[in-house]
C-alpha cells in the first residue's frame, strides 16, 4: 500500500478493478462493474487474523472472472480490501521526518497501542496533509498476512495488484472536496465514518456495531459532530452515506444536518462496491 489518497488520485486505473467483501467481489474492466458473490463462509473479515477461511472456494471466484490469458505478462489490477481489514487514522505531529525509514518507524510508533496485529511487520502506507505549521497524516496499516492471503489468488491468475487499499479511501473520490462534509460507509455491521475538510481528511473511524440499526449509528456520529464543532469551530455541512440511504430522513433529523446518499456517474455505490465506483472516479479526474 502506497499513498492511498494521492495515488487514488493521481493515477488512472489499471485494466482491471476488484474489490472484496464477505458478500462477494465487485470487479471492473473498463467502466463495466459487476459482483459475483462467495459461498457462505467463504471469508470473514478481521484486522487481526486470516480473512480466507475456505481458500478454495475465494481462489477459484477469482480464477473464473478473468481466466488466464496464457502470457507471461502479468495484468495490472487494483485491489480494494474490506474497511475492516485494516486501520486507517489521521496522525497529528508537529513535526514530521523528511526521510522514508524515519517517517514510517514514527507512525508505527504512534499506532503501537491501537492495532490488534503485530505492526513490526505490518505493511504501513501514508499521506502527509501539512496545514497550520503541523502534519496531519493519514496512515493505513494492514497486517502483511492478510494482505498477503488477499493477493495470493489474483497473482496465481495472472494478476499484479500494483495498488492495495481500503473501501473508504478509494470511496472518497466520490465525496466533494470542498467544506466540511462527513461521509459514513456500513458494510454488514461495519461502519466507518471519515469526516473530510476541504481536501484534507481529518478523521477516519471504522467500528464494529452490535445491531447496525439507526441507534447505534448515532452513538458515532454524536460524538463526530461534537468533533467538527470543537475543533473546527463549524458545523458540518453535509453528512454523505453509503450503504444506508434508507436513513436518511432520519438521520437528517436526528442529525440537523443535510443527509444524502453518495453518488457515483458509474452506478450507485452501495456496501460492497464504493470503494470500486470510487476508484474509477478518481481514474477519470
Amino acid at each position: 500500500m502506497s499513498n492511498p489518497i494521492t495515488r487514488l488520485l493521481e493515477e488512472p486505473p489499471p485494466s482491471h478493478v476488484f474489490e472484496i467483501s464477505e458478500a462477494g467481489i465487485a470487479f471492473a474492466q473498463g467502466h463495466q462493474v459487476q459482483f459475483r458473490p462467495f459461498a457462505e463462509g467463504t471469508l470473514a473479515v478481521s484486522p487481526a487474523r486470516d480473512n480466507v477461511l475456505r481458500p478454495e472456494l475465494f481462489n477459484a471466484q477469482v480464477a473464473a472472472l478473468f481466466p488466464s490469458t496464457g502470457r507471461n505478462k502479468r495484468r495490472p489490477a487494483a485491489l480494494i480490501l474490506p474497511d475492516f481489514a485494516a486501520r486507517v487514522q489521521v496522525l497529528d505531529f508537529d513535526a514530521f521526518p523528511s526521510k522514508h525509514e524515519e517517517q514510517v518507524a514514527l507512525i508505527k510508533f504512534r499506532v503501537r497501542k491501537t492495532v490488534p496485529f503485530d505492526v513490526d511487520s505490518a505493511i504501513v502506507s501514508f499521506h502527509p496533509q501539512p496545514h497550520n505549521n503541523r502534519v496531519d497524516v493519514v496512515a493505513a496499516i494492514v497486517a502483511l498476512e492478510i494482505v498477503a492471503r488477499y493477493e495470493a489468488p489474483f497473482r496465481q491468475a495472472g494478476f499484479q495488484p500494483g495498488l492495495v487499499t481500503t473501501s473508504s479511501l478509494a470511496a472518497l473520490n466520490l465525496a466533494p472536496t470542498t467544506g466540511v462534509n462527513i461521509v459514513v460507509k456500513l458494510s454488514s455491521r461495519v461502519m466507518t465514518v471519515m469526516v473530510q475538510n476541504d481536501h484534507r481528511l481529518q478523521l477516519a473511524r471504522t467500528v464494529e456495531l452490535e445491531h447496525a440499526d439507526l441507534e447505534d449509528i448515532l452513538v458515532v456520529l454524536h460524538p463526530t459532530v461534537a468533533y467538527i464543532e470543537d475543533e473546527l469551530s463549524t458545523r458540518p455541512d453535509k453528512l454523505y452515506l453509503i450503504g444506508i440511504p434508507e436513513l436518511a430522513p432520519a438521520l437528517a433529523r436526528e442529525l440537523n444536518m443535510t443527509v444524502e446518499a453518495l453518488e457515483s456517474p458509474f452506478g450507485t455505490p452501495g456496501e460492497y462496491n464504493a470503494g470500486l465506483l470510487g476508484y474509477l472516479k478518481g481514474g477519470t479526474n
